[in-house]
């Protein structure tokens, strides 16, 4: 089991560090100095775009629907795994 699957939350509040304009929405991995996982989307931030594409991404990977609680026009969010 990788070292990232060990760390994936499966409920509750996270934190995400989130990089606009990259080739591939992709996880990158844990920055654990931040306690936030790094999050590559490959839209613009612009018109709500960015977080749009966040939790369909997030949501995709975890299989279950993710949403942004706070940090709507910031690069750190704090999302929310719902049950």
């Amino acid at each position: 089991m990788a070292e990232t699957e060990l760390l994936m939350p499966k409920q509750g509040r996270f934190k995400i560090l989130v990089k606009t304009n990259a080739k591939e929405n992709k996880l990158l991995g844990f920055d654990a100095e931040k306690n936030a996982w790094k999050v590559e989307v490959c839209v613009q931030p612009e018109k709500n775009k960015a977080n749009i594409a966040i939790i369909k991404f997030l949501t995709k990977q975890f299989g279950k629907k993710v949403r942004i609680l706070s940090g709507f026009k910031s690069k750190e969010k704090i999302c929310e795994i719902e049950n």
